[in-house]
């Protein structure tokens, strides 16, 4: 028998027995009642004068005493119909105690079994998932061993010369510094775009089709100006670009080079100026340098470079090289750095 139906008797139990409660307080009350009636009827009898008056009280009163002794049998009935619904009550308020015990037990059993159900289909599930994952992951691996390896990204270095009055040599500077990296160890890993009589225009298309890493300038400048060609085949004057304008056109692609070489006359401040708000790294000359120094240092500089020194050491072997030819200018080259990088830890060119 379910909980519901055990309790549902137990209500009707219930209701039986206070049903008999009241019945018996009923006949309990009568009883009394008329016991009290025929005791005041025999009082009466006792003081009257008239023997039939007397009669007529006792006869009242042995009505009532009848009346009373059939109350108390219905008193007394009542009494053992109760007390069996007092039991019958008690039994089912222990069975349904017990019922209720019963199904809490088994709904915890229930929820133990679809706890334990859940988990191990949570596990069948990871352990497909981990499957599906292993599986894919050798696949993925397989498809991986027969894709060829991606090669390094080259060092795209942007040599830009500009002797409009042919006074310097561009052209042998930028000849040293091709043959340097050619006999570098790491050689494969550059690609030079030399440009000997740049325009503004080559510049920009420098910057924007190259995407170089490095851009050096060898040229006339100074603290706050460089001069490019013109688009003339004879000599002339050339075209004056600003520091600023200069600046401008280094930052105005998406992809900013990590260093520029100004190899010019007093061209530090403006090395000093780019490394401020717009590249890591960057070297200019503090005054004055003969072509030779130059020429001799950028050479040194760049074979460097591509045997993988850091920009620090390659900037110091660029100087040393000055130094051990003789030369005058091992003081003038200067490197700028930003705030937050490193020369020491940097290499363009990394051993594959």
């Amino acid at each position: 028998m379910s909980v519901a139906q055990v309790r549902s008797q137990l209500e009707r139990k219930r209701k039986q027995r206070m049903d008999a409660e009241k019945k018996l307080g009923e006949f309990r009350t009568k009883e009394s009642s008329k016991f009290s009636e025929a005791v005041k009827l025999r009082q009466q009898a006792e003081k009257v004068v008239s023997e039939s008056t007397r009669r007529s009280r006792l006869r009242e009163a042995e009505r009532k005493d009848r009346d009373a002794i059939s109350a108390g049998k219905e008193a007394s009935s009542w009494q053992r119909k109760l007390d069996t619904l007092r039991k019958e009550e008690d039994r089912l308020q222990t069975r349904l105690n017990k019922e209720e015990k019963a199904e809490a037990d088994s709904l915890a059993r229930q929820r133990q079994r679809e706890q334990r159900q859940a988990a191990q289909k949570a596990e069948r599930q990871q352990a497909s998932i981990s499957r599906r994952i292993e599986s894919t992951e050798i696949s993925l691996q397989e498809i991986a061993s027969r894709i060829p390896s991606a090669k390094p990204e080259k060092l795209r270095v942007l040599l830009l010369g500009a002797a409009s009055r042919g006074d310097i040599r561009v052209s042998r500077e930028q000849s040293r510094i091709r043959a340097a990296v050619e006999s570098a160890l790491h050689r494969d890993q550059i690609e030079i775009d030399a440009r000997p009589s740049a325009t503004p225009d080559d510049l920009l298309d420098g910057l924007s089709k190259f995407r170089p890493h490095v851009v050096h300038f060898s040229g006339h400048g100074n603290s706050s100006l460089i001069q490019f060609e013109d688009d003339e085949d004879g000599l002339h004057d050339g075209v004056v670009v600003t520091a600023t304008a200069f600046s401008n056109a280094i930052q105005a692609t998406d992809y900013s080079p990590t260093l520029v070489v100004l190899n010019s006359c007093s061209s530090a401040p403006q090395a000093a100026k780019l490394v401020e708000e717009i590249v890591p790294f960057a070297i200019g000359m503090a005054d004055s340098i003969d072509d030779a120094d130059a020429i001799s240092y950028a050479a040194r500089f760049y074979a460097s470079v591509a045997n993988g020194e850091s920009l620090r050491s390659a900037h110091r072997l660029g100087k040393v090289a000055l130094q051990l030819a003789g030369l005058s200018g091992a003081e003038l080259p200067t490197l700028c750095w930003a705030e937050d990088m490193d020369p020491w830890q940097t290499h363009l060119v990394k051993p594959i």
